[in-house]
């Protein structure tokens, strides 16, 4: 794979950065891992906003402690993502952002509720799909607001 892709994967790995410093990083601060993943953008580092240096570093830095299983996973995702459209993004990158201003025990709900699904049989979750397809909007926002209010104490199969 050529380095340049590395670099946007690794970009992509990492979209939801936090703020950096306003002094950024210097090159030499990089270990030499993230020198060697980020190696193309050494010439222009310098010239990069300090939370993109910031971003790009971390990322470099996930990168480089990942095996090669999780790489060629990682490569399969961007690849999944550079074909959607550019709405598709945008409309993923939106939820994103909402779901990472949900309060902790909500995210923790979430990624409970999906992983449940995931692990579903495919026949059910393809029930379920269809149910949910053929429901007017109004009927998926009381499902929503039925299931937020039920209690949380037991799994569900």
């Amino acid at each position: 794979m050529k380095v340049n892709s590395i670099i946007i994967i690794v970009a992509l790995l990492v979209f939801s950065s936090a703020v950096a410093e306003d002094e950024g990083i210097s090159w030499a601060e990089l270990n030499d891992g993230q020198r060697e993943v980020l190696s193309q953008l050494e010439q222009s580092w310098d010239t990069l906003p300090a939370t993109r240096q910031a971003t790009l570093a971390r990322g470099a830095e996930r990168w480089d402690g990942m095996s090669r299983k999780q790489r060629e996973a990682a490569r399969a995702r961007f690849s999944s993502w550079r074909e959607l459209s550019d709405d598709r993004r945008d409309q993923i990158r939106e939820r994103a952002q909402i779901f990472r201003s949900l309060p902790a025990a909500e995210q923790d709900r979430i990624r409970r509720n999906f992983r449940n699904y995931r692990e579903m049989n495919r026949d059910r979750r393809e029930q379920l799909r269809d149910r949910y397809k053929r429901m007017t909007p109004e009927q998926r926002q009381r499902l929503r607001d039925r299931l937020q209010k039920r209690p949380r104490t037991t799994v569900r199969d």
